[in-house]
């Protein structure tokens, strides 16, 4: 229980700052989660940003919780700070890739074009580096 919790909790964290770089680096406009929601929900995506910003902290939570109950369940260990940031660097490009191939194009409908996908891509690697960090440094250990 105590890794579903460090990893929620790493997983807000995480999802907080990538967000804020989100934001520094995006084009203003709404997150592809807006998408998403747009897709059931009918409209514009852009009418959507707050419901698929919050659909996107929810993502990374969950992602966060993920992380850190699978890593130990593949043989490996979150002890070591350095060897953390790594698996949480290679978990951001499995979130990217997963991101990009799967939900923007297959579940969303959406062809990213290449500052969308710069832009996703260096986000995810943050979130997965703080992801792995948080874990790493044990806060909730």
């Amino acid at each position: 229980m105590a890794a579903v919790t460090a990893g929620l909790a790493g997983g807000l964290v995480a999802t907080i700052v990538m967000t804020a770089v989100m934001m520094v680096m995006g084009d203003g406009g709404p997150p592809p989660t807006a998408g998403l929601v747009a897709k059931f929900a009918g409209g514009d995506p852009a009418n959507h940003a707050i419901p698929g910003m919050v659909l996107h902290l929810l993502y990374g939570v969950g992602a966060g919780a993920v992380f850190a109950v699978g890593v130990p369940l593949l043989g490996l260990s979150l002890g070591s700070f350095g060897v953390a940031i790594g698996l949480g660097f290679v978990y951001g490009i499995v979130l990217m890739i997963g991101g990009m191939a799967f939900w923007m194009r297959v579940v969303i409908g959406m062809e990213p074009d290449r500052e969308m996908m710069v832009t996703f891509g260096t986000v995810h690697l943050v979130y997965g580096v703080v992801l792995g960090a948080f874990l790493g440094a044990g806060l909730l250990a």
